[in-house]
């Protein structure tokens, strides 16, 4: 269950981005892409469920409640732990460059950036990986598979589901002792991730399943083909 929560902010956080960087309604259904259609839907619209009234809620009242500077700390504490997972499998992908930025960020946050509080190391010239096992097998030529809604965890493919266990053991957070302390770290992970994708929510249009499925299998492809992309958006 741990391994699942912290997969449901990166899902939440992924779906952020992907958000930003679509520009038209990208609502058409392709069964190519979907043919487990049949069982996705029922699961997008019990996780919808339950974002709308669980999820969702708490993520307005943690915005509404918690000071800008806060929520900047937290966030930046929770990139900072992540940072772990970036360099596992940049160094997986062979892009030795891009894990020696991943490990001065985490130096630098870690100590002049007060334990991740404050993120000094962007300033500084070092961008921040978005890494992740999944990413790391369709480097490695794994094709992403059909599409994949699963339950509590959102939008995946059949090569991202299994990757979510090898990144959950790169978390940090899992190796902590004090069970409350971990707890409230995997709270605030999933909180937070719901927090950043609020305002991308506007941005969805036509049917839903389908505007989310379609942002999701292009930013994987933009992701793993490292910003380059074939289709026209």
């Amino acid at each position: 269950m741990c391994a699942f929560r912290s997969a449901l902010s990166r899902r939440l956080q992924g779906l952020t981005c992907a958000c930003l960087i679509t520009v038209s309604p990208l609502c058409h259904a392709d069964p190519e892409t979907d043919p487990w259609e049949g069982f996705n839907r029922p699961v997008f619209s019990f996780n919808d469920t339950l974002d709308t009234y669980a999820l969702k809620p708490l993520a307005q009242a943690y915005q509404f409640i918690t000071p800008h500077l806060v929520q900047d700390g937290i966030h930046n504490v929770l990139n900072n732990l992540g940072e772990v997972k970036n360099l596992a499998n940049n160094l997986l992908q062979a892009r030795f460059h891009s894990a020696g930025v991943d490990t001065s960020r985490f130096l630098f946050n870690s100590t002049i950036g007060l334990a991740g509080l404050i993120d000094v190391a962007t300033p500084m010239g070092l961008p921040r990986s978005d890494e992740d096992f999944g990413q790391t097998l369709g480097r490695w030529g794994v094709a992403s598979g059909p599409y994949l809604v699963l339950p509590l965890l959102g939008p995946s493919t059949l090569r991202d589901a299994p990757a979510i266990l090898p990144d959950a053991y790169a978390n940090p957070i899992r190796y902590i002792g004090d069970v409350p302390t971990r707890n409230s770290l995997y709270g605030a992970s999933i909180i937070d991730g719901r927090a950043q994708y609020l305002k991308s929510e506007k941005l969805i249009t036509g049917d839903k399943y389908n505007f989310i499925r379609s942002v999701y299998l292009q930013t994987r492809a933009f992701k793993i083909n490292g910003g380059e992309v074939q289709d026209d958006f």
